[in-house]
């Protein structure tokens, strides 16, 4: 069930949960549940206080961008950021601290509504404890606020990874589809939880069914109280904004 555009902010969930999308895209098939008028941005915000901004990952954007973006939405909304592939793809997160530090300077221009970091590694990327407490050292000398890790080696699913995110204070992803057993379920720092819905079994295509939407939206019921986002990221063919409207209704039903 959609709810129509009459339904807006104030019928987010109670339960602390922040429901978004990767970008703001507003599919047709659901455009009648997001008010007629204002920019994409500005109609996205009126039915959810979060979103990820996913674009950071493959081009920079201008300080002044950040700042309109956050001037155009509710004083409760969040933006998450994707670190750049230039620094976790290409240079794998080594000698990356000067490039941490200068998107944090444009991310930051979100002020107050600058949300969770969020560090996806290559598939590729193996797990060395030495080599990745400098790296974390580094990135928490320029990014204080929360970081959210999503790994996707086996490796990091090990003991030793487990005890260095937390020490540093960063939670791993939970994904779906999971690359790992335990990568179905947030770990690392418990201070945060987040949740990344790749679309499944077709990555970044597939709905989810009413089966798996209760099921998720029982987890995150059930969930410690901390912060948590729950971002769709089946955005190619328009599943993810359906997807989060009815995962909101499920969630505000409690």
């Amino acid at each position: 069930m959609i709810l129509s555009s009459a339904h807006t902010a104030e019928n987010r969930s109670a339960t602390g949960v922040r429901i978004a999308t990767a970008g703001w895209s507003i599919p047709r098939a659901v455009a009648k549940a997001f008010p007629p008028e204002g920019s994409g941005l500005e109609r996205y915000a009126s039915r959810f206080d979060a979103v990820e901004i996913n674009s950071t990952f493959y081009r920079p954007h201008r300080p002044t961008t950040y700042a309109r973006w956050a001037a155009a939405t509710p004083p409760d909304f969040r933006f998450s950021v994707k670190l750049p592939k230039a620094i976790t793809h290409e240079a794998r997160l080594i000698g990356c601290q000067d490039q941490v530090a200068a998107f944090r300077a444009e991310a930051g221009q979100l002020g107050h509504k600058l949300g969770p970091l969020l560090v996806q590694l290559p598939p590729s990327l193996v797990f060395s404890a030495s080599a990745h407490e400098r790296v974390f050292a580094g990135l928490r000398g320029v990014w204080p606020d929360p970081v959210v890790l999503e790994p996707r080696h086996a490796s990091w699913f090990d003991p030793d990874a487990e005890a260095l995110l937390r020490a540093y204070h960063i939670a791993r992803v939970a994904a779906d589809p999971a690359p790992h057993p335990d990568a179905s379920r947030p770990g690392g720092w418990p201070g945060v939880a987040y949740w990344r819905l790749h679309g499944s079994p077709r990555m970044y295509y597939s709905t989810y069914d009413d089966r798996a939407q209760a099921a998720l939206a029982d987890h995150l019921r059930s969930d410690e109280p901390r912060e948590t986002w729950c971002v769709f990221d089946n955005t190619a063919a328009g599943a993810a904004a359906a997807n989060a409207l009815e995962l909101q209704v499920l969630i505000g039903s409690r």
